[in-house]
């Protein structure tokens, strides 16, 4: 999913490829490697002149700019946009959360002219207003307020794991308010020169610190309560499960005097966990998170978890509580799940500080006789929090000119608002009709019949025809009984091992009404809102790994796969060769004497000679089975009798 974040924040992002950190991917001149203590503390001499031979592209992307060699262009994956903006009105929301428990207010951008046509407030009346507030206060208590750009000594620290072009840190640095400092970390050398460079192109040297480190080991150095991060975002080209260990031990504490969250870690999951299918890869890396803080007498507790495009990203709060702690056994469940009609049973590990009894299923799947696959273990309980979702979804309505994707953001937090929290997993219209091999039902219909039948049902985010519902399986078979005798399957054509002819050869117990409901239809549909990505650009998705080759590696990478694009496929036969090939079969509507296509046919009307005959008569005795075994170059094909 395509395309985490811990509380204190963790943010992480998998994605296509393992790989520890980004490799280099400039071209030019070798430098050695800078100073750890320069960089650590961000003085390492930036904006240092280049050779004149190299071209550099420059990208703008929200209120950053930022330069890399052209050569490198596949550096820059402008699909992951709403990724980022996504990023930034979070942590937005965190600091606005985090700060004003301080007494801080933070200055958001367009934010406050969009306040006074929401409130619909008058020059004068919000002038009273202010006048009011201002007078009860006195002269030493008057609000502090914490703009973009500016540094917060109260501020939040955050932590760029893996920043690369350092595009993600300067956004931040300029985009968010409310921040003490910005550490943009990346392994290679040739990165940390590229993100100085783009640090003094967006004049953010004041709050961007450049830091040439292995992230692991810069966040291992910050296990001090009053060294860690409030931030941590890792966006691994890859899986982040080498981070987490580190990432949990980095990030700060909740403040438990006041009740608000210090943390936030934000992690990213590529496309090879998205495989698994896109609500089981939010919550394995969930419960990955949570069991490697589990070793260290922390939890867990999630706010936003998103699937999108070809990464999975969640956001979660890191706490530190032994009775917590353990507690996080009963969160974690198995899952069994058939593999001829895909229903699946959810098998907690825990129930309170009980071990739960199971497996919940019989051997074979009650409703088509299949085997069941087992599956996990990953996060069962709930992945949002709704309130904080909220927060950012109003953040992000009244001010739709912050971000470029600020549409989209609106339809993906909309859904999730509207989403059944108590329901982990879900099924597909497609995947449902395809079991029972019949036409699919409208979405409208489908969520209608469970409506009618006294259940609840949702969308997901994650995929546009889901259907989340608290229903059980039996309840949903039986409504989908109902729906093919409105549209037969022919059964006649069905194996009678197949789940289809199974599960259609029990009578429903429910009786559907597919009668559309006005409920049926929720409001981020209503409304349209841009809730799924369309496709954004040709052959979108996650970019290649950035080499040292530069483009010219790249045009070569393209060449290879251009030539082995379907190698796995079998090559067109010439229309020569398979036409003289037919001809060398009898055909059968000739001896019947029923052919009409003449010498058009493709098949042979050459009549059999005495001697093929005489072979092909059979003989007397009773024949056994090695009595004529066809040799290795008999024909055998279409049209033989």
């Amino acid at each position: 999913m395509s395309r985490a974040r811990i509380l204190p924040w963790l943010n992480l992002t998998l994605r296509s490829a393992c790989s520890l950190c980004r490799a280099g991917f400039m071209e030019g001149q070798p430098q050695g490697l800078p100073n750890p203590a320069e960089m650590e503390n961000g003085t390492k001499p930036c904006g240092e002149e280049r050779p004149s031979e190299i071209q550099e592209t420059t990208v703008t992307e929200g209120a950053a700019k930022i330069a890399f060699p052209s050569a490198n262009e596949v550096f820059y994956n402008p699909v992951q946009e709403f990724n980022r903006d996504l990023t930034c009105a979070v942590i937005t929301e965190f600091a606005r959360i985090q700060l004003a428990a301080k007494g801080i207010q933070i200055k958001v951008p367009g934010e406050k002219d969009v306040q006074k046509v929401v409130v619909d407030l008058s020059e004068q009346e919000e002038e009273k207003a202010e006048m009011k507030e201002g007078a009860n206060l006195a002269p030493g208590d008057q609000p502090r307020t914490a703009a973009v750009g500016e540094i917060c000594e109260e501020g939040l620290r955050v932590l760029e794991g893996l920043a690369a072009s350092g595009l993600r840190s300067i956004r931040f640095a300029r985009e968010v308010p409310g921040l003490q400092s910005v550490v943009a970390n990346d392994a290679s050398a040739r990165a940390v020169d590229l993100i100085c460079r783009n640090v003094q192109l967006n004049g953010v040297a004041h709050l961007v610190h450049p830091r040439q480190a292995d992230a692991r080991m810069l966040m291992y150095q910050h296990q001090k309560v009053s060294e860690r991060f409030d931030v941590i975002d890792l966006d691994p080209y890859g899986s982040p499960a080498p981070f987490l260990d580190a990432a949990v031990q980095a990030v700060s504490e909740g403040v438990a005097d006041t009740g608000v969250e210090r943390g936030l870690s934000v992690p990213d999951c590529p496309r090879w966990l998205m495989a698994i299918s896109h609500p089981q890869a939010l919550r394995i890396v969930l419960h990955s998170l949570d069991l490697r803080a589990n070793c260290y007498q922390r939890f867990v507790v999630p706010l936003l978890s998103i699937s999108a495009d070809f990464y999975v990203r969640v956001f979660v709060r890191v706490f530190t509580g032994q009775a917590k702690v353990k507690a996080s056994a009963s969160k974690q469940a198995l899952v069994f799940q058939c593999v001829g009609c895909g229903t699946f049973h959810l098998q907690q590990s825990w129930v309170k500080f009980s071990a739960a009894c199971g497996p919940p299923v019989a051997p074979e799947c009650e409703h088509c006789g299949q085997r069941h696959q087992l599956g996990g273990p990953l996060w069962a309980e709930p992945i949002h929090d709704l309130d904080f979702v909220g927060r950012v979804l109003e953040a992000v309505s009244t001010n739709p000119g912050r971000f470029h994707t600020s549409e989209r953001i609106r339809g993906v937090l909309s859904v999730i608002t509207e989403e059944l929290p108590d329901v982990p997993l879900y099924y597909t219209l497609d995947q449902l009709s395809s079991t029972i091999h019949c036409s699919t039902p409208s979405l409208l219909q489908l969520r209608s019949a469970l409506l009618h039948a006294g259940f609840q049902v949702s969308l997901s985010h994650a995929c546009k025809n889901a259907v989340k519902t608290d229903a059980p399986s039996s309840a949903l078979w039986d409504i989908m009984r109902c729906w093919e005798k409105e549209c037969p399957v022919k059964r006649e054509r069905l194996s009678e091992t197949s789940p289809a002819f199974r599960i259609l050869s029990v009578e429903p117990r429910l009786q559907a009404n597919f009668t559309i409901r006005d409920d049926a239809n929720p409001s981020s549909r209503q409304r349209g809102l841009k809730r799924f990505q369309a496709n954004p650009e040709a052959n979108w998705g996650p970019r290649p790994r950035a080499r040292p080759g530069g483009k010219a590696a790249g045009e070569a990478m393209e060449e290879r796969r251009r030539l082995h694009q379907n190698k796995r496929k079998e090559p067109a036969e010439d229309p020569v060769q398979r036409a003289a090939r037919l001809k060398t079969f009898p055909c059968k509507r000739f001896k019947e004497g029923t052919c009409q296509r003449g010498d058009e046919c493709c098949y042979s009307h050459s009549s059999p000679t005495p001697e093929d005959a005489a072979e092909a008569t059979p003989n007397d005795g009773p024949k056994t089975p090695y009595q004529n075994p066809p040799g290795p170059g008999v024909a055998t094909g279409p049209g033989v009798d």
